[in-house]
């Protein structure tokens, strides 16, 4: 009885086996042979180098070259002390340092860890030499980004790294991996899916030790679409020298369709330094620096405006015949609101409206701030595009701001209206946005929107200032009037940039400002305009973050203006 027992337990288990082996086989014989075949099935992907970057006359401003990476499969690893030993005695690194690092990286057990990029060729092959002996572990081919003209270009142009964990769950329906290199900021951030490459890739067949027995399949990346500029690569660099690493920046415009010619931000960093091995070192001493190396001044920061807001102001007393041109104010010095005493820079005595364009008189616009009204003077200024985007191809863009009345826990009053009349208080404003304006007074009430991109795989782009029509509807005399005052602050012998009256071939017109940027810190300085020229009509504004008197912007500005006209740009 108790054999019987055990034959039938027996038979049992042999019939369990063998059921379990007919539906392993046959049912589902398809799934596990796809499992063993993808086990065996490996794919390397390589990313596409990305399109280039150039300037309008097709300089090259970001470029590409072939690197190679050390590599290594988490899911192929054997013997992890004897590969990290190996891999710190090749790389001259600490294999303990390398092991962190690569625990620190693997987010997945297929996803290749990078952890030594653009290996020189006697690396390589001491790699290649050896691999064999070290499952896991690969060279990857992949392409580097280059910056030739480094610092000059940054802001505009941008810079790549690696995807974070945040960047790629969100990019991932896009193609995006973790290994994926992405725009971070400029054009390459905003551009970043025309710019990057397709993806290629090998497709090997492994053993089970995870070396490569034969190459199956091979699909080459595609490069990412070329990108052309507006900017002028001759208007960057002498920007960029003239700033001389001083806080500030410059920004060129064209009148006629609002292509960005120069575009510089300053202080600035080496692109270069977050693709390169070697300077990778200064990555850290760029974020932590007190001089925001990393912020671009021209759009995504903003200023008080000073003086430079007096146009604005102008037009709108003008426009709605709150004074007449020839209407003068007494300039002691001072304006005496009760017994506070709001000042200005010189004693001008009898001002009218032109004259008080040209010397930049604070008390001629305390009396027309009044007359007009700080809610009207907010209509006008927002008119112009002032406290909103411009809507410029570039990243992180600030809106500014233009505040006028009483706001909750905010009172206004008639001291309020006085330091708005002339860009002070809350008001703030970007280079960017104050270039626009300058243009639209220069093209009579057309606001331009600017932007940095003109082609796409060498494929010009419609402007989209194509259909322009004056969004700030003016008399023609208020604009002649306002415009007459502009040229007068260059030719007024005592006018605030008289200096660039000596630049022959080109008619300038522009505004001072001086602006006050808090206790104990030194003035903003500021210079806008437009210059008209048999070559170029172009609007520019040249803003020192803290750079003192608007001299100083004026004495940039004329040598950017003699240095352009030389070199057939005006």
């Amino acid at each position: 009885m108790r054999i019987k027992i055990i034959e039938n337990i027996i038979l049992f288990f042999i019939g369990t086996i063998v059921v379990a082996l007919i539906y392993m086989q046959t049912i589902k014989g398809e799934y596990y042979y796809d499992l063993s075949v993808n086990n065996r099935i490996r794919v390397i992907p390589v990313e596409g180098p990305r399109g280039r970057i150039f300037d309008r006359r097709g300089l090259v401003l970001a470029d590409n070259h072939l690197a190679y990476n050390v590599a290594v499969v988490a899911q192929d690893l054997q013997d992890t002390d004897s590969l990290f030993n190996f891999l710190g005695r090749v790389l001259k690194k600490d294999p303990i340092s390398l092991k962190k690092q690569f625990l620190h990286k693997r987010k997945t057990p297929f996803d290749p860890v990078v952890l030594a990029r653009d290996i020189d060729l006697r690396t390589i092959f001491a790699i290649e030499e050896n691999r064999f002996q070290y499952p896991g572990l690969v060279i990857e081919k992949t392409y580097e980004r280059n910056y030739p003209f480094a610092q000059t270009d940054a802001h505009a142009v941008g810079y790549v790294g690696k995807i974070n964990a945040d960047e790629a769950e969100v990019l991932e329906d896009y193609g995006y991996n973790l290994q994926s290199v992405v725009g971070k900021m400029g054009v390459e951030r905003t551009y970043d899916s025309i710019l990057r490459g397709g993806l290629g890739g090998r497709q090997i067949e492994i053993n089970n030790r995870g070396q490569e027995v034969r190459l199956l399949s091979l699909k080459e990346p595609v490069q990412g679409k070329d990108i052309g500029l507006t900017i002028d690569q001759r208007i960057q660099s002498a920007a960029d020298d003239l700033l001389a690493s001083r806080p500030g920046a410059v920004v060129v415009m064209d009148l006629a369709n609002g292509d960005l010619l120069g575009m510089v931000s300053s202080p600035s960093f080496d692109p270069n330094a977050f693709v390169n091995k070697n300077l990778q070192g200064k990555v850290l001493s760029y974020i932590h620096d007190p001089r925001a190396l990393l912020l671009n001044r021209v759009v995504a920061s903003s200023y008080p405006p000073g003086s430079v807001f007096k146009i604005p102001v102008a037009l709108a007393a003008i426009e709605l015949k709150r004074i007449a041109p020839d209407v003068t104010f007494q300039c002691p010095g001072y304006y005496m609101l009760g017994k506070r005493r709001f000042g200005c820079a010189h004693v001008h005595g009898s001002e009218d409206l032109n004259q008080a364009i040209a010397h930049s008189c604070n008390v001629y616009f305390f009396h027309v701030g009044q007359m007009v009204t700080a809610h009207v003077i907010q209509q006008y200024a927002k008119a112009f595009g002032l406290g909103r985007v411009t809507g410029v191809d570039l990243p992180f863009e600030a809106s500014g701001q233009v505040p006028a009345g009483s706001r909750p826990g905010h009172p206004w009053y008639t001291g309020n209206t006085l330091n708005f009349s002339i860009g002070q208080g809350d008001t703030l404003t970007t280079p960017l946005q104050l270039t626009v304006m300058m243009a639209a007074v220069a093209n009579d009430g057309v606001i331009l929107r600017p932007r940095i991109v003109r082609s796409v795989d060498h494929k010009d782009l419609p402007s989209p200032n194509i259909s322009r029509l004056p969004t700030v509807r003016l008399h023609d005399n208020t604009w002649h009037i306002v415009q007459r005052g502009l040229r007068s602050v260059i030719t007024d012998p005592e006018g605030t940039a008289h200096e660039l009256n000596d630049l022959a071939g080109m008619t300038i017109y522009g505004k001072t400002g001086t602006a006050q940027a808090g206790t104990n810190k030194a003035n903003h300085a500021w210079f806008v305009g437009y210059v008209h020229s048999p070559r170029n009509n172009l609007a520019f504004c040249v803003f020192l973050e803290h750079g003192g008197s608007s001299t100083n912007a004026v004495e940039v500005t004329h040598g950017l203006l003699s240095r352009m006209q030389s070199q057939g740009i005006i």
